[in-house]
Protein backbone atom coordinates (compact mmCIF):
# COMPACT_ATOMS: atom_id res chain seq x y z
CA UNK A 1 0.00 0.00 0.00
CA UNK A 2 1.49 3.57 -0.92
CA UNK A 3 2.29 5.64 1.77
CA UNK A 4 -0.26 9.14 1.73
CA UNK A 5 1.81 12.16 0.88
CA UNK A 6 0.81 14.42 3.62
CA UNK A 7 3.64 17.09 3.96
CA UNK A 8 6.03 18.94 1.33
CA UNK A 9 8.89 20.75 1.66
CA UNK A 10 11.40 22.86 0.19
CA UNK A 11 15.42 22.17 1.11
CA UNK A 12 18.16 24.48 0.17
CA UNK A 13 21.38 23.64 -0.31
CA UNK A 14 24.50 25.30 -2.21
CA UNK A 15 25.28 23.55 -5.18
CA UNK A 16 28.97 23.58 -5.07
CA UNK A 17 28.85 22.15 -1.18
CA UNK A 18 25.96 19.26 -2.37
CA UNK A 19 23.69 19.45 -5.46
CA UNK A 20 21.19 17.65 -6.76
CA UNK A 21 23.48 15.82 -8.98
CA UNK A 22 25.23 14.86 -6.25
CA UNK A 23 21.82 13.48 -4.37
CA UNK A 24 21.52 11.42 -8.12
CA UNK A 25 24.84 10.05 -7.96
CA UNK A 26 24.69 8.76 -4.51
CA UNK A 27 21.02 7.80 -4.53
CA UNK A 28 20.33 8.82 -0.63
CA UNK A 29 21.79 11.46 1.93
CA UNK A 30 21.94 12.08 5.07
CA UNK A 31 20.91 15.72 5.38
CA UNK A 32 22.94 17.21 8.10
CA UNK A 33 24.44 19.85 8.80
CA UNK A 34 21.21 21.93 9.68
CA UNK A 35 22.38 24.59 12.85
CA UNK A 36 18.99 26.49 13.16
CA UNK A 37 16.61 25.27 16.27
CA UNK A 38 13.11 25.63 13.73
CA UNK A 39 14.37 23.99 10.90
CA UNK A 40 15.61 21.18 13.23
CA UNK A 41 12.12 20.89 14.76
CA UNK A 42 10.43 20.59 11.26
CA UNK A 43 12.90 17.95 10.26
CA UNK A 44 12.54 16.30 13.73
CA UNK A 45 9.40 16.37 14.60
CA UNK A 46 7.24 16.93 10.94
CA UNK A 47 8.79 15.32 8.20
CA UNK A 48 7.59 11.79 7.23
CA UNK A 49 8.80 8.89 5.41
CA UNK A 50 7.92 9.63 1.47
CA UNK A 51 7.34 13.27 1.99
CA UNK A 52 8.56 15.11 -1.28
CA UNK A 53 10.82 17.69 -1.05
CA UNK A 54 11.83 20.72 -3.60
CA UNK A 55 15.68 20.55 -3.89
CA UNK A 56 16.46 24.27 -4.24
CA UNK A 57 19.68 25.59 -5.29
CA UNK A 58 20.81 28.85 -3.38
CA UNK A 59 24.48 30.44 -3.50
CA UNK A 60 24.81 29.99 -7.20
CA UNK A 61 24.65 32.27 -10.21
CA UNK A 62 20.62 31.14 -11.06
CA UNK A 63 18.42 30.29 -7.69
CA UNK A 64 15.82 28.30 -8.23
CA UNK A 65 14.48 24.49 -7.60
CA UNK A 66 16.29 21.87 -9.71
CA UNK A 67 14.32 18.52 -8.42
CA UNK A 68 12.68 16.62 -5.99
CA UNK A 69 13.85 14.28 -3.48
CA UNK A 70 11.52 12.22 -0.78
CA UNK A 71 12.01 11.96 2.91
CA UNK A 72 13.92 8.58 3.32
CA UNK A 73 13.03 8.16 6.66
CA UNK A 74 12.28 9.30 10.20
CA UNK A 75 14.88 11.69 11.88
CA UNK A 76 17.68 10.55 13.93
CA UNK A 77 20.74 12.42 15.47
CA UNK A 78 22.83 14.07 12.67
CA UNK A 79 26.02 12.65 12.96
CA UNK A 80 28.10 15.74 11.91
CA UNK A 81 27.43 17.55 15.98
CA UNK A 82 29.62 14.44 16.90
CA UNK A 83 32.21 14.63 14.96
CA UNK A 84 34.95 17.20 16.17
CA UNK A 85 36.65 17.32 12.55
CA UNK A 86 33.11 18.41 11.31
CA UNK A 87 32.58 22.23 10.40
CA UNK A 88 29.34 21.28 12.57
CA UNK A 89 30.54 20.30 15.69
CA UNK A 90 28.32 20.77 18.46
CA UNK A 91 30.53 20.14 21.99
CA UNK A 92 27.55 20.92 24.21
CA UNK A 93 25.69 17.63 21.89
CA UNK A 94 25.92 13.63 22.72
CA UNK A 95 25.09 10.92 21.55
CA UNK A 96 23.22 9.90 25.19
CA UNK A 97 21.80 13.58 24.43
CA UNK A 98 21.45 14.74 20.35
CA UNK A 99 20.76 18.35 19.80
CA UNK A 100 20.48 17.72 16.40
CA UNK A 101 18.69 15.88 14.03
CA UNK A 102 17.87 15.32 10.88
CA UNK A 103 16.21 12.89 8.12
CA UNK A 104 17.82 11.20 4.92
CA UNK A 105 16.66 12.23 1.74
CA UNK A 106 16.31 10.04 -1.30
CA UNK A 107 16.40 11.33 -4.92
CA UNK A 108 13.62 10.75 -7.13
CA UNK A 109 14.04 13.08 -9.89
CA UNK A 110 16.36 16.13 -11.77
CA UNK A 111 14.01 18.89 -13.57
CA UNK A 112 14.83 18.71 -17.39
CA UNK A 113 14.30 22.80 -16.37
CA UNK A 114 15.32 24.53 -13.32
CA UNK A 115 12.06 26.45 -11.74
CA UNK A 116 14.24 29.41 -11.62
CA UNK A 117 13.01 32.19 -8.41
CA UNK A 118 12.33 34.85 -11.66
CA UNK A 119 10.05 31.83 -12.94
CA UNK A 120 8.72 31.63 -9.45
CA UNK A 121 8.01 35.16 -9.37
CA UNK A 122 5.83 35.19 -12.47
CA UNK A 123 3.97 32.10 -11.63
CA UNK A 124 0.18 32.18 -10.67
CA UNK A 125 -0.32 30.31 -7.51
CA UNK A 126 3.44 30.86 -6.32
CA UNK A 127 3.21 34.65 -5.13
CA UNK A 128 2.90 33.52 -1.21
CA UNK A 129 5.38 30.44 -1.28
CA UNK A 130 8.04 30.94 1.47
CA UNK A 131 11.14 30.66 -0.38
CA UNK A 132 10.39 33.98 -2.09
CA UNK A 133 9.24 35.89 1.07
CA UNK A 134 11.53 39.07 2.18
CA UNK A 135 13.87 37.56 5.06
CA UNK A 136 12.85 33.86 4.62
CA UNK A 137 16.39 31.96 5.42
CA UNK A 138 15.68 29.45 6.89
CA UNK A 139 17.42 25.78 4.58
CA UNK A 140 13.93 23.92 5.20
CA UNK A 141 10.54 25.14 4.95
CA UNK A 142 6.82 23.38 4.07
CA UNK A 143 5.23 24.21 0.92
CA UNK A 144 1.85 23.99 0.27
CA UNK A 145 0.74 20.99 -2.02
CA UNK A 146 -0.56 23.10 -4.63
CA UNK A 147 3.01 25.15 -4.93
CA UNK A 148 4.83 21.86 -4.83
CA UNK A 149 2.50 20.93 -7.58
CA UNK A 150 2.98 23.87 -9.64
CA UNK A 151 6.90 23.72 -9.26
CA UNK A 152 6.81 19.90 -10.27
CA UNK A 153 4.56 20.80 -13.50
CA UNK A 154 7.24 24.06 -14.67
CA UNK A 155 10.05 21.52 -13.81
CA UNK A 156 9.08 18.67 -15.82
CA UNK A 157 8.22 21.44 -18.31
CA UNK A 158 4.50 20.67 -18.96
CA UNK A 159 3.26 23.80 -17.25
CA UNK A 160 2.26 27.28 -17.78
CA UNK A 161 3.34 30.28 -15.70
CA UNK A 162 -0.13 31.77 -15.87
Amino acid sequence: MPVEITGYWLAKTEPDVYSIDDLARDGETEWDGVRNYQVRNFMRDRMKPGERVLIYHSNTAVLGVYGVAEVAGRAHPDSTQFDPRSGYFDAKSSPDNPRWWCPDLRYVETFSTPVTRQMMRETTGLESINVMKRGMRLSVMPVTKDEFEIILRLGRGDGQRE
